[in-house]
């Protein structure tokens, strides 16, 4: 039920600068060129340049923080060891005879190193219902927690898929102890615990609904703007985490679900887009990339991409049942140290364990 978005963050930024440095009638430029890509730790050398004038000094910023200063038109050495991964904007005033001129330029930090490749094994193999949409899944307290998506009357453009709803799954059989139905209209997806709140965010309807954990009761809802749409989320103790499709996590406040920050997830690359259903482990985020056979493991500090398992051959796609969809369902026991798995539809849970290739 979702589609792809084609323009990651880090393209509408460059779309937004365009794809040369800015110049003022006066001849002023900057380099480095427009969407120059490095890595961090990289010195990124800026240099403005003031065609037939001599300024009388030039003052650097970083999104719109000063970094530094220079009184000529030398090489200003920037440096990227703590720099947030993704499109920065620098920009030079420059300052001449009392009077400034602003000129900038863009640049795309990636991390320095490429992911750890990584393959898994099977430990052991449990039911899972095929009847769920798997959009979240989590585990707490012996049981499973799990959202499923789906439309039983869509909004115009969207299919009849099946109704939304959240459950309560014994691991041992696969089957819902506890359920609650979602509303129709709307298209059920991540899902946390808080303390003795479940929260659940939906797809296109800008809704978030919170649970009681136990009753599975509404106690309220609240409007959800963070994002272009609702994808996954976890919780790491202190903060919630969540995607929208694109290649950004934003961090939410637990109580109000408000945004108090955000990554981007980068690769060596470039950025890793369509971040779907997260997973909180050991203090680093999983996902599993939407459409494909991968989980990444990303830093939750800066958005690198440290890991990447591929699982390809967990439920081949040659091999799936008709109504089998995408891997879609990372699930972790805290107590037990395991890792659940699963995807939309599948007739089976698998318990993993990931191993360097």
């Amino acid at each position: 039920m979702k589609f792809k978005f084609k323009i990651t963050i880090a393209t509408a930024c460059l779309f937004a600068f365009g794809c040369t440095p800015k110049s003022q009638d006066n001849g002023i430029t900057i380099s480095p060129e427009a969407g120059s890509s490095y890595k961090t730790g990289d010195v990124v050398n800026v240099q403005a340049h003031a065609a037939g004038s001599k300024p009388d000094s030039i003052v650097y910023l970083l999104d719109s923080v000063k970094v530094g200063s220079k009184k000529d038109t030398t090489v200003f050495a920037l440096k990227t060891d703590t720099l947030p991964l993704g499109p920065r904007v620098i920009t030079a005033k420059v300052y001449t005879a009392g009077k400034n001129q602003d000129v900038s330029t863009n640049i795309v930090l990636l991390p320095a190193k490429a992911p750890v490749e990584y393959t898994y094994k099977v430990d052991k193999v449990f039911p899972h219902d095929t009847s769920c949409y798997t959009e979240g899944l989590l585990y707490e307290d012996g049981f499973l927690y799990e959202s499923g998506g789906g439309y039983l009357t869509p909004p115009l453009g969207q299919e009849v898929t099946g109704q939304s709803s959240l459950r309560k799954v014994d691991l041992n059989t696969g089957k819902p102890v506890q359920k609650v139905m979602n509303d129709p209209k709307v298209f059920g997806e991540g899902i946390s615990i808080v303390d003795d709140k479940i929260i659940q965010l939906t797809y296109l309807e800008k809704i978030g609904y919170v649970y009681d954990k136990k009753t599975f009761k509404l106690l309220s809802t609240f409007t959800n703007n963070v994002g272009i749409e609702g994808w996954g989320m976890c919780f790491d103790g202190k903060k919630l985490y969540m995607d929208d499709k694109t290649n950004r996590i934003y961090f939410l406040d637990k109580n109000n679900y408000r945004q108090i920050g955000y990554i981007d997830v980068y690769d060596d690359k470039g950025a890793v887009n369509e971040v779907n259903e997260l997973e909180y482990i050991d203090g680093k985020l999983y996902a599993n990339v939407y459409k494909t056979n991968n989980i990444i493991v990303i830093d939750p500090k800066t958005g690198a991409v440290l890991q990447k398992i591929d699982l390809t051959s967990l439920y081949p796609e040659d091999k799936r049942a008709p109504n089998a969809d995408v891997l879609n369902g990372i699930a972790y026991d805290a107590a037990t140290k395991r890792i659940f798995i699963t995807g939309k539809k599948w007739p089976h849970l698998y318990q993993v364990s990931f191993v360097k290739k």
